[in-house]
């Protein structure tokens, strides 16, 4: 079984001292203050993608029209010394518009004429796929080799992406008209699923204050190419405990009917979370303990990330659909019901910080 995600290490990193370890952390957290001088709030939401960008996997933003999603995913690129491209994606989309395509070239020495694949905006090393629930499957299907193998496939040739690559999809509730829902296939290529709600009161008030006036914000770069790669590999090298690992391969089991104890999943659970879910919840919470400057993950960093980890890897029957049950609902019950592990780390061991 291969991991969710192929993240090679850095060359230099058993070198890597405590300081430079710090300074790449303050970096993140320069990161999250960059990105707070444009959008108000959701600080949950900006946490989530920076785990997700530091696992190596991709995300995908649900939420209503109007709620900032893909100001927060640009915000986020432009903190970043990475090459960034968008997607409009729309319902006359073709998977060529994607990938690329093969243009016919003369020689202007021989006249020899020749074919040569133009390159699309999927090489680019974040890609934003906007509104990516509004193109028929045929089009959202065009990514399914990016986001797992990192490369592009046309007339025989492979084609490798850039490194690192992420798409950060948006998405509109499937509930709206003119979307089409994405194949469970597809939602399983991401590695987190993100709702992004409505601001409180207060926050409302600071986004028609700012978007109102003459304030205009420039973010200014803070993490580079090697940064990234370099914190990929240290998620890879967090610490998690033996009775960790099982309570996560406990948590992913009971999201299966088939097998589970729970239930509520018994009753409302049509298929539960491959293990591939267990693999990008370790990975998830690996990056959420780095985030936090450990070097240990605890019970805390699994369950903050299990909700974007599971939500979209768990379809529920038509009983929890008639009687208004979500995903959120049965992995919050999940949480509530698998029995802890033995020694549950619940805070950061002694050696497992930073500092």
């Amino acid at each position: 079984m291969s991991t969710t995600e192929n993240v090679e290490l850095p060359a230099q990193d058993d070198t890597l001292s405590e300081q430079t370890i710090l300074q790449l952390l303050a970096k993140l957290t320069s990161v999250k203050d960059e990105i707070a001088r444009v959008i108000v709030g959701q600080q949950d939401v900006v946490q989530q993608l920076l785990v997700a960008m530091l696992a190596g996997g991709h995300c995908l933003l649900e939420g209503a029209p109007g709620l900032a999603k893909t100001l927060m995913v640009s915000s986020l690129a432009k903190t970043l010394e990475l090459d960034y491209k968008r997607i409009q994606f729309t319902p006359d989309l073709m998977p060529s518009d994607i990938i690329g395509t093969e243009i016919l070239e003369t020689d202007h020495d021989s006249g020899e004429r020749f074919f040569k694949f133009k390159q699309g905006p999927v090489f680019t090393n974040i890609l934003l796929a906007d509104e990516i629930n509004r193109t028929p499957p045929k089009t959202q299907a065009a990514l399914l080799e990016a986001m797992q193998e990192r490369t592009i496939s046309y007339a025989g040739s492979i084609y490798p992406l850039p490194k690192p690559f992420f798409v950060l999809a948006t998405q509109n509730p499937v509930e709206q008209s003119g979307t089409y829902a994405l194949p469970e296939a597809q939602l399983d290529r991401f590695l987190m699923f993100v709702r992004v709600g409505y601001p409180s009161a207060a926050e409302e008030v600071e986004i028609l204050k700012r978007t109102t006036g003459t304030q205009s914000t420039t973010l200014k770069e803070v993490l580079h190419t090697q940064d990234i790669l370099t914190l990929q590999g240290l998620v890879r090298q967090v610490d998690i405990s033996p009775d960790l690992l099982e309570y996560t391969s406990a948590l992913t089991r009971n999201t299966r009917p088939q097998g589970s104890d729970n239930q509520q999943v018994i009753d409302f659970v049509r298929w539960g979370a491959g293990p591939r879910a267990g693999q990008a919840l370790v990975l998830c919470a690996k990056a959420s303990a780095l985030l936090s400057e450990r070097f240990a993950v605890t019970l805390a960093d699994i369950r903050s990330v299990a909700h974007g980890v599971l939500r979209h890897r768990i379809l529920l029957n038509f009983q929890a659909e008639a009687q208004n049950i979500d995903t959120d609902a049965v992995i919050e019950h999940l949480l509530k019901n698998t029995p802890l592990p033995k020694s549950p780390l619940a805070s950061a061991a002694s050696n497992g910080n930073v500092s």
